[in-house]
């Protein structure tokens, strides 16, 4: 019997240790997102469907813009002028929207961001590290790459190089560029990519770019000359589902300020889409796509170029003293994310660890009998537990009859002995 029921404690103890042990895994390094009962619906993660296209129109007819993501009403625009749009009705292959006028805390970045307090802006520079990220690692090139989509190689990782390269030459400091792969590239993928996005947090930037390239099919969208070379434009993309999102639509006006003083032209406009898109994170996070599917690698690579020399000033970032260890200056810098197969590597040690002790605590359980024996011998095991301070209790209220009893006379001293022995006796 005490064999049996030291088989169920432990039993039970080792399928405890088990589900412990997988539920740790399971939330390692894991930061849940703002939770959103909409986000449900959104069809976040189902955007960038390539050769699709929603025209964006005010109530003339006239195209303000282009989408391949599906749209939703709410959803804001702001171009490189400054004119504020919101999308009122959705059409089957357009939007329409209606003005609202000059966006005004653009437009004061703009005339904020002058040659003098840039200048003073460079001498109070801070040191700061820049995360950089692809969520759509299969993104790709057609006229470069001949596909549109190659997955967990996608043309993408060249232009998120060349951004991360200029950026060094440009802030001397560190930059993070992740390489982890996050395909396939469906309503998940931003789940995955969290991952990475929280991973990059740990070391304390100064801001999370996830960079893309868009899936509208008109390559002349985004083409455009500046600075004397063939580029692609840049969108900047803010996610209107997190709590941020105010906080995010500062910066991405700052940034396309800035960049559009820099290199006149550059930043076409920011997108403020249905969707979170992992910018809860942090204050200074940014989704950029780098151009559509039908222009070349090189005119996206040549336009994020002109982009990074704006960053810097920006973000107000220089150098350390120190680099670490990379292609190019670059930390962190890995083909197939590498930090992320450790982790994961560990991960999984984890979950067959805990999968093993909980099957086996299961196995021998139910090795014991029935789960209604079980349920019996966990009652029989409590009982016999009573059963075993009940003595322990009465030697100790014996005791202190006793204590109080040597103040009787000898002959009521010797009553009580024989009314506790009669009582161990009973017990046994």
């Amino acid at each position: 019997m005490k064999i049996k029921r030291f088989r169920i404690i432990f039993s039970i103890c080792l399928m405890l240790v088990g589900i412990g042990i997988i539920n740790r895994v399971s939330l390692v390094d894991v930061v849940l997102p703002a939770w959103n009962p909409a986000s449900i619906l959104s069809g976040q993660g189902l955007d960038h469907q390539v050769g699709t296209a929603v025209k964006i129109v005010d109530n003339k007819g006239n195209v303000i813009s282009q989408a391949c993501q599906g749209v939703s009403v709410g959803d804001e625009i702001i171009n490189s002028e400054g004119k504020h749009f919101r999308i009122t009705k959705l059409e089957k292959d357009r939007a329409v929207v209606k003005s609202l006028g000059m966006d005004q805390e653009l437009l004061a970045w703009n005339e904020y961001l002058t040659d003098e307090r840039l200048a003073m802006a460079a001498a109070t520079r801070k040191s700061g590290a820049v995360g950089i990220y692809h969520t759509h690692t299969d993104e790709s090139y057609v006229p470069s790459d001949g596909i549109e989509s190659k997955p967990f190689k996608g043309g993408i990782y060249d232009v998120g190089q060349t951004f991360s390269t200029q950026l060094k030459e440009k802030s001397g400091g560190t930059i993070l560029y992740d390489r982890t792969p996050h395909d396939p590239h469906d309503n998940t993928a931003y789940q995955r990519s969290r991952r990475t996005a929280t991973k990059l947090m740990k070391e304390n930037p100064v801001a999370l770019i996830d960079v893309h390239r868009d899936g509208i099919p008109d390559p002349d969208y985004y083409s455009a000359k500046i600075a004397d070379t063939n580029v692609t434009k840049l969108r900047l993309v803010v996610g209107r589902q997190n709590p941020n999102m105010q906080a995010n639509l500062t910066f991405a006006k700052k940034m396309m300020a800035y960049a559009n003083k820099v290199h006149p032209g550059i930043v076409k406009e920011i997108f403020m889409a249905k969707g979170n898109y992992n910018q809860d994170l942090m204050p200074t996070a940014l989704l950029i796509e780098a151009g559509t599917h039908t222009n070349t690698k090189g005119q996206a690579e040549r336009g994020i170029t002109l982009f990074a020399d704006a960053v810097p000033t920006v973000l107000g970032i220089e150098g350390g003293p120190t680099e670490a260890p990379g292609t190019n200056g670059e930390k962190g810098i890995t083909g197939t994310g590498g930090g992320a197969e450790n982790s994961g590597g560990w991960k999984a040690v984890g979950w067959i660890l805990g999968l093993t002790l909980l099957l086996g605590g299961g196995f021998l359980l139910i090795s014991t009998g029935s789960l209604k024996g079980v349920g019996d011998r966990i009652n029989a095991f409590g009982k016999e537990f009573s059963n075993y301070l009940g003595p322990v209790k009465k030697m100790a209220g014996g005791k202190k009859k006793a204590n109080k009893g040597t103040k009787g006379s000898p002959k009521d001293q010797a009553d009580r002995a024989a009314i506790d022995h009669r009582d161990d006796v009973t017990e046994d």
